[in-house]
C-alpha cells in the first residue's frame, strides 16, 4: 500500500506542469482547446486513480457485509 499512494499525486502534479505548458488554443481535441481537453482528461483520469486507490486499500477488503 506504501507505493501505491503516491498515485493521488499523479494528478495534482499533470495539472500543475502540464496547464502551463499546454497553455494553447491549437489543436482542438474533440472541440476543446488543448488545455481544456487537458484538464478533463486529469479530472476522468483522477477518478479512475482514485477508484484504484480505493480498491487497493486493504482496510475496504475486510468491511463487513452489513452496515448500520
Amino acid at each position: 500500500m506504501g507505493l501505491i499512494k503516491y498515485l493521488a499525486a499523479l494528478p495534482f502534479i499533470g495539472i500543475l506542469v502540464g496547464v502551463p505548458l499546454l497553455n494553447r488554443v491549437e489543436p482542438l481535441v474533440l472541440g476543446l482547446p488543448l488545455v481544456l481537453a487537458w484538464i478533463v482528461l486529469w479530472i476522468i483520469l483522477t477518478a479512475v486513480i482514485m477508484a484504484i486507490i480505493y480498491f487497493a486499500d486493504p482496510a475496504n477488503r475486510d468491511a463487513p457485509e452489513s452496515r448500520p
